[in-house]
């Protein structure tokens, strides 16, 4: 599939998912509650975000999906830390902007780049991001939220990564 195609099949899912959205809150109002999202001023950096995603996607420029992330991404930062107060969680939260430029890196390759490619660049930053923020987290006491069981997450998380490490080493072999 060219390019250009890929493009146009990404952009006609999403506003497809959008009207999807729009027309279930429209038949049960109750779901719009889920999300509970209020429009506050860090939805305008999110925004921003998904305005540059849509630019890439006209334009028929697949690479403009790693800005989009990251500008996102920081966005929803910013909501989560004007919704809760906790501003100090930047201290750690900054080790999410790699993950944003993997998720950037594999959509990416999913509207038009070298899928294959983009996909194991951008896993790679995932898992160094997820390294990293576990560390940070860690270290900065963010797993209080977990209540008894916040000892157990970065040990949780320290075993996820050992199993993927096994996976990803016979999965090389073969």
């Amino acid at each position: 599939m060219e390019k250009r195609n890929r493009t146009q099949l990404v952009f006609g899912l999403l506003l497809i998912l959008a009207a999807g959205w729009l027309i279930a809150t429209r038949i049960n109002p109750n779901l719009a509650n889920i999300l509970h999202l209020t429009f506050e001023w860090p939805m305008w950096v999110m925004l921003a975000g998904a305005a540059l995603l849509v630019i890439g996607l006209l334009v028929g420029a697949p690479d403009m999906a790693v800005p989009a992330c990251i500008v996102a991404g920081v966005g929803g930062i910013l909501y989560y830390q004007n919704a809760t107060g906790n501003w100090e969680s930047w201290s750690y939260m900054w080790t999410l902007i790699p993950g944003f430029v993997g998720i950037g890196q594999i959509l990416s390759g999913i509207i038009g780049g070298n899928f294959v490619a983009n996909l194991r660049e951008g896993l790679k930053l995932l898992v160094v991001c997820a390294i990293m923020f576990t560390i940070f987290a860690t270290i900065f006491n963010a797993w209080t939220i977990f209540g008894s069981f916040s000892a157990y997450v970065p040990i949780g998380l320290l075993f996820i990564l050992g199993i993927w490490l096994i996976v990803r080493g016979i999965i090389r072999h073969k």
